[in-house]
């Protein structure tokens, strides 16, 4: 069971160090003024180990041609180091940004949950849950449109809806 909700709610920017396609330093301000972005898809991973986000990022590169065809970026945030960011890159070769948050600073600016307490806190893969958060960055300010909370380690939204939100951006 997870938590989809939709909001206008302005977000805070941030700049990381990128291990995938892109800049070196990914800056969300920055993407969000590029004039042929309209949509910034955020997933926030629970770490390095986990199966369930080995196979959303590949899954998503398989189908980022539909993601661009709608001026989406995807982004994945992986709550590890740069050593370990490179590695999934150099297994997948995601043709997308894969960021490196090994502080978790930017995991936890956007509320990611964690489980667990302290537990969950101390080790990301019995703690930290997966989330998906579509910024509608049209107005160069970019605010969420969606976002879904994932309360257990394999609850992530499909791609097909992530896809239907971005398109659904146009509508409003």
């Amino acid at each position: 069971m997870s938590d989809t909700r939709t909001s206008a709610e302005a977000v805070p920017d941030f700049e990381l160090p990128n291990a995938g396609a892109g800049p070196d330093r990914f800056s969300l301000s920055a993407a969000a003024a590029d004039p042929d972005t309209d949509a910034i898809v955020l997933l926030f991973q629970r770490d390095y180990h986990c199966g369930n986000c080995r196979k959303q990022v590949r899954a998503i590169a398989d189908r980022y041609d539909e993601f661009e065809a709608l001026n989406a970026t995807v982004v994945s945030v992986l709550p590890e180091p740069v050593g370990r960011a490179r590695s999934w890159q150099d297994s997948y070769d995601l043709p997308f940004p894969l960021l490196a948050d090994p502080e978790t600073d930017v995991s936890d600016a956007y509320d990611q949950p964690v489980r667990f307490g302290v537990l969950g806190s101390l080790h990301d893969l019995v703690g930290r849950m997966p989330v998906a958060m579509i910024l509608d960055a049209r107005g160069g300010e970019p605010v969420v449109a969606y976002a879904y909370e994932g309360r257990m380690p394999a609850d992530r939204p499909e791609i097909d809806d992530l896809l239907a939100e971005v398109r659904g951006l146009g509508d409003d």
